[in-house]
């Protein structure tokens, strides 16, 4: 039976996952690869699939901002502003 996690349990473990994600490369190429099996990997639970893909999609807007971020701060830096 999969475990069930509140709306504020999903998104603590989205920010715990983001922080782990972002700081580790290795792991970065993994969640791009299988992003569920790296999840439920380092969750440990099983999650349904609904929250799971929550979590995901979560998790993948974060990082898209952050690089997003990234790309700008250098875009800016290389007109000088």
């Amino acid at each position: 039976m999969a475990d069930m996690l509140n709306v504020e349990q999903l998104k603590a473990k989205a920010e715990s996952l983001i922080k782990s994600i972002t700081g580790d490369k290795d792991l970065m190429a993994s969640f791009a690869k299988d992003p569920v099996g790296t999840l439920e990997k380092k969750l440990g639970i099983d999650l349904p699939d609904e929250q799971i893909n929550q979590l995901i999609d979560m998790i993948k807007k974060q990082i898209g901002a952050a690089g997003s971020k990234g790309l700008m701060d250098k875009i800016k830096g290389f007109f000088g502003k």
